[in-house]
């Protein structure tokens, strides 16, 4: 399971998102077109090198990336369930990004109907977690659409990208050439292979990779 996060200053996320739609209608793209790692093909692997290229060149835009293995999961053994491990995989991905004397509004992609029941639990262990007793640190946690959001759509494509790195592909049968020339320019300008852990201090693209054996709840 591949979580991630893209985060910026709140002041900078109306530029971002107007420079983000700048760049799809420079590749003949309506403004509001939806982008997604399942959308990722040849025609369209130059825009998407854009937006990859985008990312690392704003100094405003950074991504935590948490790569957690479910194999020899035991939550039995930890008196939980697999929902509660979910919730506890999306606090090791965001609790790291966290900082003192700052607040955070969180907004999600929706995925079910049920979204909106499970990111309000998230936010009470989120705050409960961190002792945020009066939602001063985690503010606002909200699940929205991601076509309506173009930070949730970059969040998708590099969260995609690093799945796609780490997973296991045959040695024969359907790979996607423009993914892997797309996987390659992140690897080329984060400089990490994505394949292990960045520098815990790392703030521009941060990975983490989860075993069971690390549990520490």
């Amino acid at each position: 399971m591949v979580l991630g996060a893209v985060w910026c200053p709140l002041l900078k996320s109306r530029e971002i998102a107007e420079r983000i739609r700048d760049i799809k209608q420079n590749h003949g793209l309506p403004r509001y077109h939806e982008m997604k790692w399942g959308k990722v093909s040849p025609s369209k692997l130059g825009f998407y090198r854009d937006i990859v290229d985008y990312f690392f060149d704003d100094d405003d835009l950074h991504f935590r990336g948490f790569v957690a293995s479910k194999e020899g999961l035991q939550h039995q053994a930890f008196h939980q369930s697999h929902d509660d491990w979910y919730y506890k995989m999306y606090y090791l991905t965001l609790h790291h990004i966290f900082r003192p004397l700052c607040s955070y509004r969180i907004y999600f992609d929706i995925k079910d109907t049920r979204s909106a029941d499970k990111f309000r639990r998230l936010h009470d262990v989120l705050c409960n977690t961190i002792y945020d007793r009066k939602r001063e640190v985690v503010q606002h946690l909200q699940a929205l659409r991601s076509e309506h959001v173009e930070q949730i759509q970059l969040a998708d494509v590099l969260i995609g990208a690093l799945g796609y790195a780490n997973k296991a592909l045959p040695a024969t049968g359907p790979t996607s050439s423009a993914k892997i020339g797309l996987v390659d320019r992140i690897r080329q300008r984060s400089g990490y292979s994505l394949l292990r852990p960045t520098f815990l201090k790392e703030e521009k693209f941060n990975i983490f990779h989860w075993k069971p054996q690390q549990e520490v709840f």
